[in-house]
């Protein structure tokens, strides 16, 4: 069940003071690496929130949501490496440094529109979203469920990984894309890109969690429930399920290219290894562990398992991936519905308890 309207209230209140807060202790009490890392937290949350948005609502575990992350990421990286222009290493205003390192001649024609931030902005929507519109269109209209299409998600994402790793397809292979310099001319490096770029991360999740919060609220929302209880019920009822699914399957591929896109610059770097399988499931224990169906518990449950694995990995660098199966296997059993789905259940229990004192 949807969380009651004061729970997304209570949490778009916390992310305000959030906002509102860290550019009062930036410098002072808040170092600029952890405006950064906040920065990147929320991106995994919007991610988290895109998940839970087709996995929560509709039915739809995807075990390829990395792979829409990932082509925002690379969409935004290959404006920043554009933007670099002649103070790479090889000082080449027009070509990228492994470009010219791999004795490339000219610019790919898919990079034709990387130079504009227009474009890009544009893009970052449209690479993700037309991938998932293919692959929706194709996998629903076969009536795909189940299993058998995470299964496909997951094998899509591994696809895109090895894709990406040859050199052949422009996007620096295992390398990646790094050393960016700056966006909109102010350094990366600079305090206020940063906060400027935490700032624009809190209000995509915001506009991702209002999205998000209209759609389950609507006609629209109440089908995509029915469909992911009964869907041979829904079916039969005269909806066309597959066209549902695709429009939620999309902008849930948009919203997670927007989470990428913002990522990239706080992070520094995006390489094939975004597009890993194993990215993939551990969004979804982000989600499981803070509430499927939930949208404001997926976004916490990102912000605390990525929290959690900052702080383990610098204490126990090898503990982490066993705690992350161990959490994985501790939801399951013990938190089906997630944390805020456990405390949503506890209410009417209470309620029960009290009329009967």
């Amino acid at each position: 069940m949807p969380l009651p309207d004061r729970n997304m209230t209570v949490f778009l209140g916390g992310l305000f003071i959030l906002t509102v807060g860290v550019p009062l202790m930036q410098g002072n009490l808040l170092p600029d690496y952890a405006v950064q890392l906040a920065g990147k937290y929320l991106c995994y949350a919007l991610l988290a929130v895109s998940l839970d948005l087709v996995w929560g609502y509709a039915g739809i575990l995807s075990l390829g949501h990395a792979a829409f992350f990932a082509l925002g990421a690379y969409v935004m990286g290959m404006h920043l490496m554009r933007e670099i222009g002649a103070r790479g290493v090889y000082a080449n205003p027009e070509l990228p440094d492994f470009m010219v390192f791999l004795n490339w001649d000219q610019l790919p024609w898919y990079w034709g529109a990387s130079g504009s931030f227009a474009a890009t902005l544009v893009l970052v929507l449209a690479v993700p979203g037309f991938l998932a519109l293919v692959f929706g269109w194709f996998a629903f209209r076969a009536r795909v469920n189940g299993v058998y299409l995470s299964i496909i998600t997951q094998a899509m994402t591994y696809a895109l990984m090895l894709a990406f790793f040859r050199n052949e397809m422009g996007f620096g292979g295992n390398n990646g894309l790094t050393d960016f310099k700056d966006l909109l001319g102010m350094p990366l490096s600079a305090p206020g890109m940063r906060l400027g770029l935490f700032l624009a991360s809190a209000a995509a999740l915001a506009g991702g969690l209002v999205i998000a919060r209209a759609i389950t609220q609507s006609h629209l929302g109440r089908v995509l429930v029915g469909l992911r209880d009964a869907e041979s019920r829904t079916r039969f009822l005269g909806y066309r399920v597959e066209q549902y699914k695709l429009f939620v399957w999309t902008l849930s591929a948009m919203m997670a290219g927007v989470a990428g896109a913002l990522y990239v610059p706080q992070v520094g770097i995006v390489n094939p290894g975004e597009f890993a399988p194993a990215n993939s499931i551990e969004i979804v224990i982000w989600v499981a562990l803070g509430g499927r169906g939930t949208l404001v518990g997926a976004a916490l449950g990102a912000m605390v398992v990525a929290l959690s694995k900052t702080l383990l990995t610098g204490w126990l660098p090898d503990a982490w991936l066993y705690a992350l199966g161990a959490l994985f296997i501790l939801v399951t059993l013990y938190l089906p519905r997630g944390i805020f789905g456990a405390l949503d259940g506890l209410k009417p229990a209470r309620k029960a308890q009290e009329a009967t004192i």
